[in-house]
C-alpha cells in the first residue's frame, strides 16, 4: 500500500479525484492501492525560546538572549490561545497510524510543490515519525485530475528534492533566529512590541525612506522653453532640452527670441511597419502588479483568489517567480490551447524562446489556465477578474494573428541649434490586442512631410522639480524582486539580469512569502495601503527609527547577503549550518553593541534622579522621563536629539554632573554634522559648545 500525505484537505480531495473510486474514512481516503491523508498546512512549528530553557512562564526577559539552539526543535502547532490544538493532535495521530501500518511500504510527500510544501510533509515523516520506509515525491504543477494521474506515474524519490528541502529548513531556522531574538531584544529595549524580521524590516524601511524623502522634499523652480503652435490646423508641441534656474528667466527669454528667429524644418520622416509583441505570461508578482494597478486589488486578496482558483484546478501553481514555460510542457500546452480555443479565441501553438525557456525557471513555470475551465456563474466578480486576466494573457501569447503596427518618427531641425523627435504608433491589425490589455496612450502624430516648415513660438515655461512618488503595489513589488535595479530604468525585452538576480537570491522575500509579510506589516500598523499606494504609519516610523537608534541594521544589503547564502544552500554550495552561522554572527554583533557606552539602555532602566522633583528618571518609549509624571512632573530627556541617539551614559552624566561629555555626529537643520555637549539648565536640556 502507498500512503499519500497531502499538505491540506483540499489537495487531498483533488488527489482522490485523480485516483478515482476511494472510500472516505475518518481523516483519510482508501482503496486497494492508495491511502490519501492530509495535514492542515503546518502541523509542526519551531519551539519557542522558553521551551529550550525549560521556563515555566512566558515572560520575556534578556535572560538567555541571544538564543542559538544547538539543534532546532519542532513541536505540534498550538491554537490561537497557545494551548494544545485537539484537531492538530488528532490528525497527526491518524497520519502516524497510517504511516506505521504493516501493509504500507511507501510514503508519498504531496506537499505543495515548493520549498515550504516540501518541508511540511518531511517534518511529519522524518522529524516526527522517523519512518524508514520508502518516500516518493508527488510534484503537481496544477491540481486537475489529469495532472494528478500523470504525476502519480512520474514520482521520483524524495531525496532528489533534498536541496529544496535544505533551503527550506535554512530559511526557517534563519527567520526564527532573527524574528525571535531581535523582536524580543527590540521590545525589551523600547517597552513596545516591535516585530523585527529578516524581510519585514527592509520592506517597511523602503516605504519609510521613500515617504521621508517625499516629506523632506523641497521643489526647485526652473524654466524650460516650449513651443505649442498650430501647423495646418494641427497643434505641434516642441520641448527644448535647455533648462534654466529660477534666477535666469531673462536668459530663457533671450534663447526663446533666438529660437523664434529660426526656421523649424522637417528633415526626416521614417514610417516602419512592425509587430507589437504581447506581454509575457504572468508570474505571481507580475499578476499582482497588474491587478493592483488596474483594479486596486491588494496583494493579499489577489493571492487568496489565485490560490483558491489553483486549489479548484482552474489555474497552475500560483507562487511562481517565472514568466516562462518549461520545454517539457509543450504537449500539455497544446492541449490547453485546444481547450481555450473552444471559448472563442483564435490560437495557435508557438515554439518560441520568449515563451519556453528552462533557464528562467527555478521550480515552477508561469501561471496559465489548466484543462479545467470554470463556468462564469460559479465565480465571484473578483474571481472572474483574476481568472480572466490569466486566461487573456495566455490567449494573447498564443494568438494566431499578430498585432501589426505602423511606427512613425518625425525629425524637426531648428536651424543648427536643436533637433526635436516626435514618435507615434498606429495599430493596423489588432491581433492579440483583441484579447488582452495593452497601452492605448500612443501619440497620434501630425501629418507632416520632409521639408515642411513647422510654425513655432517658443516661450519660457515655469516648472518645478517633482518629489519622488510613493510606492505602489507595482513599484514596491518590482523593488523587492530586485532592490538593486534603478527604478527609472526602462524594462527591456532582455530580462536575463532580472532572472539572474532572482536565482542569486537578491530578492527580498519570495513569491511564496512576500504577500504574507507585507500583510503582516499592514496588520501591525507599520504601513497602510490606500487603493494601490503604500504609506508609512506612525508605528512604522517609530519601528524604523528605534532600530536605527539601536544600531540594528537590516537593510537590503544585509537581507540580500543572507538571501544569496540561502540560494547557495539550494545549489549545494553551502550547508544549512553555514547560513545559520552567518545569521548568528550578525545577531551576536547586535547584542554585543548593547554593552557599549553608546547604548541607549533598556526600557525601565533607572538613569538618575529628576532635577525638578527628585524622583527616579527612567528609560521609556521615547527617551528618559521622570517617574513622577503622574504627579505633574514633566521632566524628560529626548531619546534622539538632532538625529543623534542619546545613550544611557549620556543621560546618567546629565543627571549626575549636569553636563555630558562631548557628543559627535549631531545633524543640524541644514544636514551638517556638529559636535557639542548637552547641559542641564533650569530643568531643560541645552547644547554647550564650549
Amino acid at each position: 500500500m502507498v500512503v499519500i500525505i497531502a499538505e491540506k484537505p483540499s489537495l487531498a480531495r483533488n488527489i482522490v479525484a485523480g485516483i478515482g473510486k476511494m472510500t472516505n474514512k475518518n481523516g483519510y481516503y482508501e482503496n486497494n492501492e492508495y491511502i490519501v491523508t492530509y495535514a492542515f498546512g503546518h502541523l509542526f512549528t519551531l519551539c519557542d525560546i522558553e521551551e529550550y530553557q525549560d521556563k515555566k512562564d512566558n515572560k520575556w526577559t534578556m535572560e538567555g538572549l541571544p538564543c542559538f539552539p544547538e539543534k532546532f526543535k519542532f513541536r505540534l502547532k498550538k491554537n490561537e490561545n497557545k494551548k494544545d490544538d485537539e484537531g492538530v493532535i488528532k490528525q497527526f495521530e491518524i497520519i502516524k497510524q497510517l504511516v506505521n501500518r504493516e501493509d504500507v511500504d511507501t510514503i508519498v510527500n504531496a506537499g505543495d510543490s515548493d520549498r515550504e510544501g516540501e518541508i511540511i510533509v518531511r517534518l511529519c515523516i522524518i522529524n516526527a515519525l522517523k519512518s524508514k520506509k520508502k518516500v516518493l515525491r508527488l510534484w503537481l504543477p496544477d491540481q486537475t485530475p489529469e495532472t494528478v494521474a500523470q504525476g502519480l506515474k512520474e514520482m521520483k524519490d524524495d531525496s532528489e528534492y533534498n536541496s529544496l528541502a535544505n533551503e527550506g529548513f535554512a530559511r526557517t531556522y534563519v527567520d526564527w533566529l532573527y524574528g525571535v531574538n531581535l523582536t524580543r531584544y527590540a521590545t525589551l529595549k523600547t517597552g513596545t512590541l516591535l516585530r523585527v524580521g529578516r524581510v519585514i524590516i527592509p520592506i517597511v524601511k523602503a516605504i519609510y525612506d521613500r515617504d521621508m524623502d517625499i516629506k523632506n522634499f523641497t521643489p526647485e523652480i526652473y524654466y524650460g522653453i516650449t513651443s505649442n503652435e498650430k501647423t495646418s490646423d494641427e497643434e505641434i508641441e516642441l520641448n527644448s532640452k535647455e533648462k534654466f534656474d529660477k534666477d535666469s528667466l531673462e536668459k530663457a527669454q533671450k534663447l526663446c527670441d533666438e529660437y523664434n528667429n529660426l526656421k523649424a524644418i522637417v528633415t526626416d520622416k521614417k514610417v516602419k511597419k512592425d509587430v507589437l509583441k504581447p506581454g509575457k505570461l504572468y508570474s505571481l508578482s507580475k499578476l499582482q502588479n497588474f491587478l493592483g494597478k488596474k483594479y486596486k486589488m491588494p496583494m493579499s486578496k489577489s493571492l487568496a483568489i489565485v490560490q483558491k482558483l489553483y486549489e479548484e484546478g482552474y489555474l497552475t501553481y500560483p507562487r511562481t517567480n517565472s514568466e516562462y514555460l518549461a520545454t517539457n510542457e509543450k504537449d500539455k500546452v497544446k492541449k490547453i490551447i485546444e481547450i481555450v480555443s473552444n471559448l472563442g479565441y483564435d490560437l495557435k501553438f508557438k515554439d518560441q524562446k520568449n515563451i519556453f525557456d528552462d533557464s528562467k525557471i527555478e521550480s515552477h513555470s508561469a501561471l496559465t489556465p489548466t484543462y479545467k475551465i470554470p463556468k462564469k456563474e460559479n465565480l465571484s466578480k473578483d474571481e472572474l477578474i483574476v481568472y480572466s486576466t490569466v486566461l487573456k494573457r495566455f490567449a494573447a501569447v498564443f494568438a494566431k494573428e499578430d498585432c501589426k503596427i505602423e511606427k512613425t518618427e518625425i525629425t524637426i531641425k531648428l536651424g543648427d541649434k536643436e533637433e526635436f523627435s516626435l514618435k507615434g504608433t498606429v495599430i493596423l491589425e489588432k491581433g492579440w490586442t483583441k484579447y488582452d490589455f495593452y497601452n492605448k496612450n500612443d501619440k497620434v502624430l501630425p501629418n507632416l512631410n520632409i521639408n515642411d516648415e513647422v510654425n513655432i513660438n517658443f516661450k519660457p515655461k515655469e516648472k518645478k522639480t517633482s518629489a519622488p512618488k510613493h510606492y505602489t503595489i507595482e513599484t514596491l513589488n518590482n523593488y523587492l524582486k530586485n532592490p538593486f535595479r534603478d527604478e527609472k530604468e526602462k524594462q527591456s525585452e532582455d530580462d536575463s539580469e532580472d532572472y539572474k538576480a532572482i536565482f542569486e537570491g537578491l530578492e527580498l522575500g519570495t513569491e511564496a512569502t512576500r504577500t504574507g509579510i507585507i500583510n503582516n506589516a499592514i496588520s501591525s500598523k507599520y504601513i497602510e495601503l490606500k487603493k494601490d499606494t503604500y504609506y508609512i504609519l506612525p508605528n512604522g516610523i517609530y519601528l524604523i527609527e528605534s532600530l536605527i537608534n539601536m544600531q540594528i541594521n537590516m537593510d537590503k544589503y544585509k537581507t540580500s547577503t543572507l538571501g544569496k547564502g540561502l540560494k547557495s544552500v539550494y545549489r549545494n554550495e553551502k550547508t544549512i549550518n553555514d547560513v545559520v552561522l552567518l545569521a548568528k554572527d550578525e545577531i551576536k554583533d547586535i547584542f554585543d553593541k548593547s554593552k557599549l557606552e553608546t547604548d541607549s539602555g533598556f526600557y525601565g532602566d533607572i538613569v538618575g534622579k529628576c532635577p525638578k522633583c527628585g524622583k527616579d528618571v527612567m528609560k521609556n518609549k521615547y527617551g528618559f522621563g521622570c517617574t513622577g509624571y503622574k504627579d505633574g512632573c514633566d521632566f524628560r530627556i529626548n531619546g534622539t536629539i538632532c538625529k543623534k541617539s542619546i545613550s544611557k551614559k549620556d543621560a546618567s552624566d546629565l543627571l549626575e554632573k549636569g553636563i555630558t561629555d562631548k557628543i559627535d555626529n549631531f545633524v543640524s537643520k541644514n544636514n551638517k554634522l556638529f559636535s557639542a555637549k548637552i547641559k542641564l539648565e533650569n530643568g531643560k536640556t541645552l547644547f554647550d559648545f564650549n
